[in-house]
């Protein structure tokens, strides 16, 4: 059993068993990928169904050397999804990385924006053109809805039920999910896509694609960090941001004004409860306030 047509057939099972992502199968594949070059490097013959638990180890330990804390533990959750597979499909009997531990490290905490940083950044937006009109509309949508970048630019003109106040969104693993969206981001998302879009030559593939560039077809996900990251200095906002960031200052927000956990985790598409948890330590002033006005004792 060589290493390379079994990482096909693990994707493939990633993919259609599992249904994750095509973005969380390439870090998987990309994590296994370091340990076939690491073998080849030290000119060792090892199959899946052979390495041992000391090579892999050895391997953890080299790998501590040069990475943090942080993808090592991610690397060494990869290998073991990928023994387990092995497993599952009898090719071994044993599970090599049983004795290997990850790493401990702490959680770290999301950066947010602040509301008025949101609207100076929204803002400094010019909208004089085409793209500026687009850019808001974006903008907005990322944070109004608290989507991901790859599910802001999947949305599809046929994703959006306005009239009943939702989107469908389309999230990792594909699976879908309906956000509900005020009437303020309602407004500018019609704007975009009535004055805007229209005048788009949209490409064959992308007559349903809601955010379009200028050529007629979907944005990528470098787009919209550039986009993001040259509206931040405009804006004068000296934190290190992407558009992740939109997605922790909706559910910061939410939290803050009174949401209940379980409403947000639904929101945002977190198949755990623990995975929005975290933004239970984004502002500990806050909860320090909410315990200081309505606790009897305070």
């Amino acid at each position: 059993m060589n290493w390379k047509p079994t990482l096909k057939d693990f994707s493939i099972y990633l993919q259609l068993e599992r249904g994750l992502s095509l973005n969380t199968i390439k870090a998987y594949r990309r994590d296994l990928n370091k340990l076939v070059l690491w073998l080849e490097q030290n000119e060792m013959k090892d199959a899946p169904v052979s390495i041992s638990q000391d090579t892999l180890r050895r391997y953890v330990y080299e790998l501590a050397k040069t990475v943090q804390p942080r993808s090592q533990a991610r690397a060494i959750s990869s290998l073991k999804a990928f023994f387990e597979y092995l497993i599952l499909e009898r090719y071994r009997e044993d599970q090599p990385m049983t004795l290997i531990e990850a790493p401990k490290i702490g959680r770290k905490l999301p950066d947010t924006l602040s509301t008025k940083e949101i609207d100076s950044l929204i803002n400094s937006i010019d909208r004089s053109t085409p793209e500026g009109e687009r850019n808001r509309a974006m903008l907005e949508t990322l944070y109004a809805c608290g989507l991901r970048v790859s599910e802001l630019i999947t949305l599809k003109i046929s994703d959006l039920f306005f009239n009943e106040g939702f989107l469908k969104v389309t999230g990792k693993g594909d699976k879908q999910r309906f956000v509900p969206i005020g009437d303020y981001t309602i407004k500018i998302i019609e704007l975009y896509k009535n004055e805007v879009r229209i005048h788009v030559p949209v490409q064959p593939n992308h007559t349903d694609t809601l955010f379009l560039n200028r050529r007629g077809a979907g944005l990528t996900r470098a787009m919209i960090f550039h986009i993001i990251k040259e509206q931040a200095i405009k804006a004068g906002i000296q934190k290190t941001i992407s558009p992740h960031t939109f997605r922790h200052s909706f559910a910061t927000h939410l939290l803050e004004n009174g949401a209940d956990l379980r409403s947000i985790q639904m929101m945002l598409g977190h198949e755990s409860i623990t995975t929005t948890e975290i933004y239970m330590h984004v502002d500990r002033a806050h909860l320090s306030k909410v315990i200081n006005k309505h606790h009897p004792r305070a």
